[in-house]
């Protein structure tokens, strides 16, 4: 695993996953982010957690460097990039296995909400903790 990241879990590209050109389609990356950002909460024991307020997306963007096809095995890598008072931001980075070809990366800023209001509340304190280690 890249040393830089702290969690990595891997995928593998999927027929419905490619375009015409036989290309992973753009906006397929982001459910492997999605998968990635998920996996690395439920190992911290935070991805089904009780309290007041959600996450919710508030900024994504992705770069690509080289394609991924059908059959490709993936190894998608995250880390909290920043943790702040209401948000917070993850950077992945995709690599096709063996080679270890970096293919895409991406930031994503969630934002902790008051889901009834639908306003900004604080990130609670025991959130916090697994990233502050």
């Amino acid at each position: 695993m890249n040393s830089e990241y702290a969690f990595s879990t891997r995928t593998r590209v999927g027929f419905s996953d490619t375009d015409a050109q036989g290309v992973v389609y753009y906006g397929r990356y982001n459910p492997y982010f999605d998968l990635a950002r998920a996996e690395y909460l439920r190992s911290l024991g935070l991805l089904h957690r009780s309290g007041v307020g959600e996450f919710v997306m508030r900024a994504n963007d992705v770069e690509y460097f080289a394609p991924a096809r059908f059959d490709d095995e993936l190894d998608i890598h995250v880390r909290v990039a920043r943790i702040g008072r209401t948000s917070m931001t993850f950077e992945f980075a995709a690599f096709k296995v063996p080679e270890e070809t970096l293919l895409v990366t991406a930031h994503q800023t969630l934002v902790f909400i008051d889901p009834q209001a639908r306003r900004p509340i604080e990130i609670p304190a025991d959130y916090r903790e697994p990233f502050d280690a």
